[in-house]
């Protein structure tokens, strides 16, 4: 890679704390050929998130099928939406450009690639018997995935985004994040319906119940977060809310392998592998054992971390 490319692309990275390693190394760097293809010839980042939806739900009604060339179809398809994803945060972060619309189908874009290839795994295996067993999944494969997709999937990559984005404030500033919180994403919702403006009020009304339900879950970071706001201490080098902001990012930091591990790349390198075997039940089985073991296991590490620092602070004061 040319030293400008490098520049670019580590431009285009939210962070080196927060991007994993397969994405660094393999996502980021097409993601960014894409990107400045694409910008070349003035697509804007819009399109390319609407063509990633396509592409996801192409995956999905490939993986439908047994088949090996349909599943190896399936395989390539979802990469290229993950391509493509990458692609629109890259150019909105090299470009500027960024809008409503944009937001709504970024958020809305990786929800539909999985109910399709969740559908299709669960039509998929629908009429096969249990491994072991005379009789077909039936009923229970769509119980195991439902399980799987909104008790597991869902929850799980909330609170990974909600993590990062932590992370990023606390490392940026929150010119570098996107840490938001239900109070003020509602007031943002009311004055949308003021304007009368409902594609606004659709998209604010449901992300801020989407920070609702990330702060619910993190009681002791909310503590933590609210004295680290309220000290009116500057923020110099030896000072208590340096060395606070410090000690926050050296504890998170390892969390971040995490976050990664219950956003993407894993989740999908467990569907292709599961699919291309003929077993996709397995993946249902690995969202909600392993994925779940590994989420209990951030959320219990973060909380208690923001625990420590918030009596920290308090004794220090």
């Amino acid at each position: 890679m040319s030293g400008k490319f490098k520049e670019m692309l580590q431009a285009s990275f939210k962070s080196n704390d927060t991007e994993e390693w397969l994405d660094v190394h393999f996502t980021r760097p097409i993601g960014l050929v894409f990107a400045l293809f694409w910008n070349k010839l003035g697509v804007h980042p819009n399109v390319i998130t609407i063509l990633s939806i396509f592409l996801g739900v192409g995956a999905g009604i490939c993986f439908y099928f047994t088949d090996l060339w349909h599943n190896l179809a399936g395989v390539l398809l979802l990469m290229f939406a993950n391509f493509c994803d990458s692609t629109d945060g890259q150019m909105a972060r090299l470009t500027g450009k960024k809008t409503l619309i944009g937001r709504m189908l970024d958020g809305f874009s990786g929800d539909v690639w999985f109910v399709a290839i969740y559908a299709a795994l669960c039509m998929r295996m629908d009429g096969q018997k249990i491994p072991g067993m005379e009789q077909t999944w039936g009923i229970w494969i769509w119980v195991l995935g439902s399980i799987a997709g909104f008790l597991c999937h869902s929850p799980q990559s909330s609170l990974s985004d909600y993590y990062r984005n932590i992370h990023l404030f606390f490392l940026k500033g929150k010119s570098g994040s996107e840490l938001d919180n239900y109070e003020q994403q509602r007031k943002v919702y009311e004055e949308m319906k003021a304007k009368k403006d409902w594609l606004g009020c659709l998209f604010f009304y449901n992300y801020a119940n989407y920070c609702k339900s990330q702060e619910k879950r993190t009681p002791k970071f909310q503590q933590f977060f609210k004295a680290y706001q309220t000290d009116n201490q500057p923020e110099t080098a030896g000072g208590l809310k340096e060395q606070i902001r410090q000690e926050f990012l050296e504890g998170s930091r390892p969390l971040m392998k995490y976050t990664n591990i219950l956003t993407f790349n894993t989740r999908a390198i467990c569907i292709y592998v599961t699919a291309l075997l003929n077993c996709p039940w397995v993946y249902f089985l690995i969202e909600i054992i392993v994925m779940s073991i590994l989420y209990v296991y951030m959320h219990r590490k973060h909380e208690a971390l923001c625990e420590s620092l918030t009596k920290k602070m308090i004794q220090e004061k």
